[in-house]
């Protein structure tokens, strides 16, 4: 039996425009090759059309399964038409949600992933100024987490290119695993979605392996992290090369290289960064790849206390195209996957705040935001909440993002 969306509301005369081309490039192109697990006799709206209205209706700043039901109820033949509903009927919110309980998350990831990885500028030349970083991290949707019965708190594992704003892939966690082994165990996957080429993986200490280090660097990339006690014999050579023990005689780098910053901002005040870079223990250390080390200190000054921070690090880039001053950018730079991404899903797309915990529909959810957030990036949209409010005025702006193809600029 078909069953009927919320009540539909008068739709206004401007939105009544002539149906969008679909580029075969497009993201909703793309949707079409996710496979479909339902039953093919049991099948009214095609899955391509489903996700393309989700994301269109997520662009429309509408958050909530029952809201995204809500908007496709209120949208003219002719936008339903352009978004795969031939007819001018939409899903309703029962069939959204069985939709997307039923969906395979890693089979949308590696979708989505096809179509944004290589959405980014064209591989630079090596050596060039232009390098990418791409910001691998870990995010927990925190309103499953009254639902689930332990297993980690981390439910998603993320790909992030710093300059771009794009999500390059998203790797599902898979519940009963302890956080950083849950990780770790789904990294390798992720990055193999990634053309490393030009790029460069930023990460925490976490991600500071040998397999992954040697996984990026095998596919052409560089790497860029944090040392710390879970790799005790690499950070213990660090920390004396830079911090040798009170009472003993420092010995001089031969090869000192370093750069300081200063600013203010975000209540802090001096906050003063200073990376000092070495290739002295470049022949020394036993890792894949590894051409530098550095250590950082950050100090500032809030609420009248001073504050400190220090840290110790890693790189496969040589000094020639890793020079101090491209560190310290590209270990700042890291920060943007939080920034630009996991905040903004909080923030402007209600992540936290949703209560869908059943089978992949979190899952999915969750990378069709990943997919909104890309799109307004890639369209070179900087005030997301700005651009919500004016598609929720203008949903047939919203569809277009999903029906052109990539801009050639991006």
């Amino acid at each position: 039996m078909q069953c009927t969306s919320a009540a539909v509301a008068p739709t206004m005369a401007s939105h009544a425009a002539v149906p969008l081309a679909v580029s075969p490039r497009s993201l909703a192109a793309a949707f079409a090759r996710v496979p479909d697990p339902r039953r093919a006799a049991s099948i009214t709206y095609a899955l391509s059309a489903v996700l393309t209205l989700t994301v269109a209706a997520i662009l429309s700043n509408h958050r909530s399964v029952l809201a995204i039901a809500e908007w496709g109820a209120r949208q003219p033949p002719e936008l339903l038409r352009t978004l795969g509903f031939p007819d001018g009927r939409s899903p309703c919110q029962s069939t959204l949600h069985r939709v997307f309980g039923k969906l395979n998350g890693h089979a949308l990831a590696a979708a989505l992933s096809a179509h944004f990885a290589p959405a980014a500028i064209p591989v630079p030349p090596a050596g060039a100024d232009d390098l990418q970083g791409v910001a691998v991290d870990g995010k927990a949707q925190r309103g499953r987490l009254p639902f689930q019965d332990g297993g980690c708190p981390v439910h998603a594992l993320t790909a992030f290119c710093h300059e771009h704003g794009i999500v390059l892939a998203q790797e599902p966690i898979e519940q009963g695993s302890e956080k950083s082994e849950a990780e770790l165990t789904v990294a390798p996957a992720l990055l193999a979605r990634v053309a490393w080429p030009g790029r460069v993986l930023t990460g925490d200490a976490l991600f500071c392996q040998r397999h992954l280090c040697q996984q990026v660097r095998a596919a052409g990339g560089d790497y860029l992290l944090l040392v710390k006690e879970n790799q005790p014999t690499l950070y213990d050579d660090i920390r004396l090369l830079f911090d040798p023990p009170a009472g003993s005689k420092p010995l001089p780098l031969l090869d000192r290289r370093e750069v300081q910053t200063r600013e203010r901002g975000h209540g802090r005040q001096d906050e003063v960064r200073h990376l000092v870079a070495s290739t002295d223990l470049t022949d020394y250390l036993d890792w894949p790849g590894v051409a530098q080390v550095f250590r950082l200190e950050r100090t500032w000054r809030e609420r009248g206390a001073t504050k400190q921070a220090l840290h110790y690090g890693i790189t496969s880039l040589q000094p020639a195209v890793g020079p101090p001053e491209r560190l310290l950018a590209l270990k700042r730079g890291h920060w943007a996957i939080e920034n630009g991404l996991h905040r903004v899903k909080d923030v402007c797309l209600g992540e936290d705040q949703s209560l869908i915990h059943r089978g992949q529909g979190p899952t999915v959810m969750a990378l069709l935001r990943d997919a909104a957030v890309s799109l307004l990036r890639r369209a070179g949209v900087r005030q997301i909440s700005a651009r919500l409010r004016y598609h929720s005025q203008h949903p047939s702006a919203a569809v277009a993002l999903l029906v052109a193809p990539p801009p050639t600029h991006a």
